[in-house]
């Protein structure tokens, strides 16, 4: 099965709003994106569900700590380089950058408790265990923290898992943040 990559020009009708208002957003139209018009449904869902997140309890930088868990974990080269990229511009330390792309535990008390419970998420398949929970409170993370969390690895699930099906390929835009799995440590998975 081979998936277009839509442009604004190509994508069904019902997609194209979406599409222009992201390559506004953006200041390019990102391949996921193009790749997800061919369902407007996909892509608008997609859109909402990001526009949603700029309410979210959780900072840029752990919206950021979630995204690139998640994508790693699955696997997903293009959410890694793209992420990678967003997370470079909503100033997440490089140090925590280099450990989220190798899947090793973060100094950061707080945001490895947030990791660890994103892990634990995907790992149980959101059968969480009350020990991590508890973990995953102690540093002060909230029940609407534990919310957001949930709607950004749903969100993730969707885009890594379409672009495993689809193989979209990397936006020049994020060519610097390229990566692969085999690159990571897996023998660094531990929480």
């Amino acid at each position: 099965m081979q998936f277009p990559i839509h442009t604004k020009e190509t994508a069904p009708e019902a997609s194209r709003a979406t599409l222009d208002a992201t390559a506004k957003k953006y200041g390019f139209l990102p391949n996921l994106f193009g790749v997800l018009a061919e369902s407007p449904a996909a892509v608008q869902a997609y859109a909402a569900i990001n526009k949603a997140l700029e309410q979210s309890a959780l900072s840029s930088v752990e919206q950021q700590v979630v995204a690139l868990t998640v994508s790693t974990t699955n696997d997903c080269a293009y959410c890694v380089g793209a992420h990678s990229t967003v997370a470079q511009m909503v100033r997440m330390p490089e140090d925590i950058l280099a450990a989220l792309r190798g899947q090793r535990p973060l100094l950061d008390q707080k945001l490895n408790a947030l990791r660890a419970l994103v892990m634990s998420i995907l790992h149980h398949r959101g059968w969480v265990p009350e020990n991590d929970l508890e973990h995953f409170v102690a540093p002060g993370y909230t029940q609407r923290h534990l919310l957001d969390v949930l709607t950004i690895v749903s969100l993730k699930t969707l885009s890594n898992y379409l672009n495993h099906i689809a193989h979209t390929p990397l936006d020049p835009q994020f060519a610097s943040q390229t990566w692969s799995a085999k690159e990571s440590c897996t023998s660094c998975l531990a929480t």
